[in-house]
């Protein structure tokens, strides 16, 4: 690994970012063996729940490539979750939640173009298996959970490309592994790669080209979890986050291009017609996802890699109010930013459109002005109708001076300003968009249809916490407005945490 570079540089490599924390006594490489089964996980999930470093796992055992696996790099901690997204991005890890999300803005403001490098030039070809060669198997992969149904991949950006025109799409789909050369991968309708299979490659009985690529940069990976507007180029928005461009390299066995840092990437078609059983998880909402039910099925046709891999996982399904976990550090620091700038380009005030840390996937919390009478009703429909937002059921508005990021502020908001008689409201039409992975539901409720959407209602629902105007409390009460605001400025400016209850695990 590299000693990180310079300060304030983004990182041009996976392997560059975990020198970057590494500098910064954050990782902790294992040289005892450990096993991929449960064991990589458990030890995982202990240094989440303490807060503790990353850890790499220098030995893995029944391992065929001598592959290294990794544990949630990019999980933040409970104050501030922004702060290892920030170090990648080459950010200072000091920024506040405010200056944070405003750079990330303005860097997505500022797309930079990819640009193509030969393929003796890129680090992930440096081993090329095909055909018979190939052995997912080989490489190991963890098993996470004591009751999923197998082993997954479920840290890649996944590359598929629209066959009608020149996009690229990049997602994040987990894939369970099933044998030596197939994984089954969930591909749930609504969102824009399952779209694509579903709605066009399959009804021509036509086989999706993909490309699983693990272990990318730091830009390439939080891109593909952002709500990228269909059609746009997502490897320029990777390089404005970086501020540098992102190099790509053409695939071995198809045209598609993926970044040509990456640990590893897989080659291969999604079949028309051809469906294995997926799951269950241990999901992101912290139970197991189930029923077991049939997915679309990646069949391998090559996997190209560097020496001495880098697998990252995730350690998801902790329980809920469990934040400790790349996937809910990414979409506080990375989807929430572009969420922001989203709505914004949609024509909403919105000041912070921001995932509530403890139940990233399921609530939002999004302050705003409130301009006329009707307009968070309005809003909430366009959020609750839009595809980003296919998995989450919860909104909580607040006042356009109330930070989201603040679990105290927010739940004061709430206190204060919501009636439960005339600020809380429901969708519950049939026509919402809707995940089978929602905890409330049965599993006759979730349904077994093949492109895994569910057949039961889901209620959205949303509370109404702005003032509208009115504190609904007297200035004796609270104090002075201006001058709490004043107050918070300087506990800002001196690095003071507001929220005390984030910082204790509360």
């Amino acid at each position: 690994m590299t000693d990180g570079g310079a300060p304030n540089v983004p990182a041009d490599s996976f392997r560059d970012y975990l020198g970057m924390i590494d500098a910064a006594e954050e990782l902790n490489r294992i040289g005892a063996r450990v096993s991929w089964n449960l064991e990589a996980s458990a030890i995982t999930m202990l240094a989440n729940d303490r807060d503790d470093r990353v850890p790499v796992f220098e030995s893995v055992t029944d391992c065929q490539v001598p592959a290294r696996l990794v544990g949630d790099p990019y999980r933040g901690t409970r104050g501030r979750p922004w702060d290892r997204p920030a170090r990648a991005l080459g950010l200072p890890p000091d920024l506040s939640g405010e200056e944070y999300y405003r750079t990330v803005m303005e860097r997505l403001r500022n797309p930079v173009a990819p640009v193509e490098v030969d393929a003796t030039d890129a680090a992930c070809k440096a081993v090329i298996r095909r055909g018979a060669d190939v052995d997912l198997f080989s490489f190991p992969w963890p098993y996470i959970h004591a009751a999923d149904g197998g082993r997954y991949s479920n840290l890649h950006t996944m590359v598929a490309p629209d066959p009608d025109s020149s996009w690229t799409d990049w997602s994040a789909h987990r894939a369970m592994i099933q044998d030596g050369a197939r994984a089954s991968v969930l591909l749930l309708a609504g969102e824009q790669t399952p779209n694509l299979f579903y709605y066009r490659y399959e009804r021509r009985e036509e086989p999706m080209p993909v490309a699983l690529a693990v272990g990318v940069e730091p830009a390439a990976q939080f891109t593909a979890s952002m709500w990228i507007p269909t059609g746009s180029d997502e490897a320029a928005f990777a390089g404005g986050l970086k501020g540098d461009p992102v190099e790509l390299v053409e695939c071995t066995t198809n045209d598609l291009k993926v970044p040509a840092s990456a640990e590893l990437v897989i080659e291969g078609r999604i079949i028309p017609g051809e469906r294995l059983d997926e799951g269950p998880f241990g999901d992101y909402f912290g139970y197991m996802h189930g029923p077991r039910r049939s997915m679309p099925v990646l069949r391998v046709d090559a996997v190209t890699h560097r020496e001495d891999p880098l697998i990252p996982f995730c350690v998801e399904g902790s329980g809920v109010g469990y934040s400790l976990n790349t996937t809910s550090t990414t979409e506080v620091a990375c989807t929430g930013p572009d969420a922001t700038l989203g709505l914004r380009a949609a024509g909403y005030d919105v000041e912070k459109c921001v995932p509530w840390r403890f139940t990233p996937r399921s609530v939002y919390v999004v302050s705003t002005d409130v301009p006329r009478p009707g307009y968070l009703h309005e809003l909430a429909n366009f959020i609750f109708t839009t595809w980003g937002m296919l998995h989450v059921d919860f909104f909580v508005f607040v006042d356009a001076d109330v930070d989201p990021l603040s679990t105290r502020d927010v739940v004061e908001a709430l206190a204060l300003h919501a009636d439960p008689d005339s600020d809380f409201h429901q969708f519950g039409a049939e026509t919402m968009p809707k995940v089978p992975l929602n905890i409330y539901q049965t599993p006759e409720e979730k349904g077994d249809v093949e492109t895994g959407t569910s057949k039961s209602k889901t209620a959205k629902a949303y509370i109404d916490a702005t003032s509208n105007g009115e504190s609904g409390v007297s200035e004796s009460a609270g104090g002075d407005g201006a001058l709490r605001e004043r107050a918070r400025s300087v506990l800002d400016r001196a690095g003071v945490d507001r929220d005390p209850g984030v910082t204790s695990g509360e």
